[in-house]
């Protein structure tokens, strides 16, 4: 994705909202390297030379609780000059911490309570991981 990205990228998911340049950029490589047993399957791929889209689906199991996530998700892009300009996922945030927070999950998910607590976590170890890795 990294390489995909146009240096002026926005991505945004209910998890990570606005993240601008090499926060989109940090953001994939720290999923993927703390996904030790992520898998990406992706279908209807359509794409002009302006936008496109896309459905991928996440395997991988949650590092803070150690549950397994099967997250179904929909992209959308925006190109410019032959890279993805703008990146908008986005998937059921309450199904998503049902899966990845257990009971807590799936009586809280809905709450912004819990989506909240989640994207600040997501935010604070994205910010931890650009500093260790000098973003």
């Amino acid at each position: 994705m990294v390489s995909c990205y146009h240096d002026d990228i926005v991505f945004s998911d209910p998890v990570f909202q606005n993240l601008k340049g090499n926060e989109a950029k940090a953001m994939w490589h720290m999923l993927v390297t703390s996904g030790k047993d992520l898998t990406v399957n992706f279908s209807k791929v359509k794409a002009t030379d302006r936008k496109g889209s896309c459905h991928w689906e996440a395997f991988y199991t949650f590092s803070r609780t150690g549950r397994k996530v099967h997250n179904l998700i929909e992209a959308r892009f925006q190109f410019k000059d032959g890279k993805i300009f703008r990146h908008t996922d986005t998937f059921n945030l309450w199904r998503w911490s049902a899966m990845a927070l257990g009971i807590v999950g799936i009586l809280l998910g809905w709450s912004p309570l819990i989506k909240n607590r989640v994207r600040s976590l997501a935010q604070h170890n994205l910010k931890k991981f650009m500093t260790a890795n000098n973003y």
